[in-house]
């Protein structure tokens, strides 16, 4: 039997095939949110490192114009 066929639950060890079908959806429930956050998590970390960049290019923008305005 695979790992992922065992599931620990209060430090108790199951075999997914041994729970019932509504324990089994619970499992298949929980382990598709984990996957779905962790894909949430990536997409931020994309977006947090977008925001910086376009801030730091705004930033730079701006500084640009306030230069050639001083001149």
């Amino acid at each position: 039997m695979t790992e992922q066929n065992k599931i620990t639950i209060n430090e108790t060890e199951y075999d997914f095939a041994d729970l019932d079908e509504q324990s089994q959806y619970f499992v298949n429930q929980v382990r598709n949110l984990k996957g779905r956050i962790a894909e949430a998590r990536f997409s931020i970390d994309q977006l947090v490192a977008a925001e910086d960049a376009f801030s730091k290019a705004l930033i730079a923008s701006v500084e640009q114009v306030t230069e050639e305005t001083d001149k």
